[in-house]
């Protein structure tokens, strides 16, 4: 109890009240170090034992620990700490070693002199999609507030131009996975951007009956829903901050919402096929001696199985993805 440690002319002093082979006593004792420490030692006391640090003034190797050559009988090595002179020289290069490798290693990776300028970039692509489909977003819900379900039938005439811009900006994910900019998989980036443009420019941009469907409400608020958390997930990856609540609604929210979305453009396309069968736009007559018409609403049909082969394919890469930042962690073997 209360030690009382003190170390004068490279001598530590130590006494302190315990429980010891005497019993209930005053305990104390002295050593003089064999060569110069420093004056201020370090301790740390726990309900079992008393620790205390001494730092040598001078890195260097000892040939014992107290001047006096002969041990004293009260102090003994703890050899589960003990290093010799072989020991601490191999320790010391192995370090050196470690230090030098890493060296060699950072040397060897080339500095990209456009580092900034590519994040400044992502940085400002990710907030602007993320700033407009915000809008979109807030918009389609004000308005199902105020309307009702009579906001279903003229959604694209109020959203469609923002929607426009926000699916023509994507192209640029394409372009960032093809050159590595982002390390995103480009098939499923390609399978996702092209699917939603071929049912935003196709489907619903050329065909007005189109556009008065309920169905276009439930697609545009689906695509920006996901898109609410997918969009600064990666702004601020790309500054290294990562928040773990939004972390966890990028890979979670895209479970419902996905398959919804997948299912909503199919009800577009299986809506739009009889308007096609109709007019016969897109359809392609063959010259002759051919004389084939290749029917557009034959073309959706086969596109329908691709959409679906689509959605599995992006769910089965969002899955793993999911997996690897919310499933539980390996730790590392030491």
């Amino acid at each position: 109890q209360n030690p009382d440690i003190t170390i004068t002319d490279n001598v530590l002093h130590f006494r302190a009240q315990g429980h010891g082979a005497k019993g209930d006593n005053i305990y104390e004792f002295e050593i003089e170090f064999l060569e110069p420490v420093e004056p201020k030692p370090v301790c740390r006391m726990t309900q079992r034992q008393l620790n205390i640090t001494v730092q040598k003034k001078e890195s260097n190797w000892w040939e014992r620990l107290t001047k006096q050559e002969k041990r004293p009988l009260f102090l003994a090595p703890d050899f589960d700490r003990w290093l010799d002179e072989s020991d601490a020289e191999m320790e010391l290069k192995e370090k050196e070693e470690e230090k030098i490798n890493k060296m060699k290693i950072e040397s060897r990776v080339p500095k990209d002199p456009f580092k900034h300028l590519k994040k400044g970039y992502l940085i400002m692509y990710n907030l602007v999609q993320f700033l407009g489909f915000s809008w979109i977003f807030v918009n389609m819900t004000v308005r199902l507030f105020i309307l009702g379900k009579d906001s279903f039938y003229d959604t694209f005439h109020t959203i469609s131009d923002m929607m426009y811009f926000c699916q023509t900006l994507a192209l640029m994910e394409i372009m960032n996975s093809l050159i590595g900019l982002v390390r995103s998989p480009l098939i499923p980036t390609v399978v996702q951007v092209f699917g939603r443009n071929f049912v935003l420019f196709v489907i619903l941009g050329t065909l007005e009956e189109m556009q008065s469907k309920p169905v276009v409400f439930f697609i545009f608020y689906f695509w920006s829903i996901t898109e609410l958390f997918r969009y600064p997930y990666y702004m601020l990856s790309c500054i290294g901050i990562e928040w773990k609540p939004l972390t966890w609604l990028r890979y979670t929210v895209w479970i419902p919402l996905y398959p919804l979305g997948g299912l909503a453009e199919a009800v577009s396309i299986v809506q739009s096929i009889p308007i096609f069968s109709e007019t016969g736009k897109f359809s392609l007559g063959l010259p002759n001696p051919l004389n084939v018409t290749i029917q557009f609403p034959f073309v959706l049909q086969i596109y329908l199985i691709a959409l679906f082969l689509g959605v599995f394919v992006n769910f089965r890469h969002l899955y793993k993805q999911r997996k690897q930042h919310l499933g539980p962690k390996k730790r590392k073997m030491k």
